[in-house]
């Protein structure tokens, strides 16, 4: 049996007299793969701020694994599990590929005083081959990750969000500028995380058949609110979300 790894209930953001994000709840069950989806400004991304603290809601709870984690830092949250992406790359350039994967590890691991005495690759260097392997970048892990092809550091960002066997991974919109063979390639290592690693994770993806192909279900945000919620077969055909969503 499946259990909760979050739970959002009635979270919103106001900017002044701006609602971002309206009351949204929803769960995301273990070993899930949920899609968030909706038009520009619909209150995606705020809604991810507002989980991984970046920002304080102004209403609502978050709940990881039963516990109240409303407002924690994006540090302390690290520390419990949770690892994102962002829009924009967050790859270190004159870092290898190597590097960076135990960079990011490292986020995970121990306290500040731990990293700062303890081994120089936090002990993190096999998982991040392994890691590099995974994601198809073994042959590249002593290139510098400013070297790489976009689509090969879209790779590597996502391979970075999984180092050190995160609980939860929140995905904003990682196949944005990936040519189709790059997509395939990251849409299928995306799945094998989650088939044969058990990773748990939501992506906000602007790309319909991405999104529809790769989730097992799929939320729809309109105007900072849940329009609704169901399996991408359901999606597709909720004439509610064609009219919003689609434009027809």
């Amino acid at each position: 049996m499946t259990r909760p790894v979050l739970e959002v209930s009635g979270l919103a953001k106001h900017f002044g007299g701006v609602v971002a994000v309206d009351g949204v709840s929803f769960t995301v069950n273990e070993g899930e793969i949920l899609g968030i989806i909706g038009p520009n400004g619909c209150g995606k991304s705020t809604l991810f701020n507002c989980i991984l603290g970046q920002l304080l809601p102004s209403a609502g709870t978050v709940r990881l694994d039963g516990m109240d984690v409303t407002g924690a830092t994006p540090e302390a949250m690290n520390r419990q599990g949770v690892s994102r992406t962002f829009q924009l790359l967050q790859v270190f350039p004159e870092l290898t590929v190597r590097e960076n994967l135990i960079l990011a590890g490292q986020e995970h691991r121990g306290s500040m005083l731990s990293r700062l005495f303890g081994p120089g690759d936090a002990g993190l260097t096999a998982e991040a081959d392994r890691m590099a392997e995974v994601f198809r970048l073994g042959h590249l892990t002593k290139a510098k990750a400013g070297g790489l092809s976009y689509g090969q550091q879209k790779l590597l960002d996502a391979a970075m969000a999984f180092m050190a066997g995160p609980r939860l991974v929140l995905l904003d919109e990682p196949a944005g500028g990936v040519n189709l063979t790059m997509l395939a390639d990251l849409k299928e290592r995306l799945r094998a995380m989650n088939v044969e690693h058990g990773a748990t994770f939501v992506v906000i993806e602007h790309n319909m058949d991405f999104v529809m192909s790769l989730c097992t279900r799929v939320i729809v945000m309109v105007e900072g609110k849940v329009l609704m919620s169901g399996t991408p077969a359901e999606v597709r055909a909720d004439p509610a979300v064609l009219d919003a969503y689609l434009g027809h």
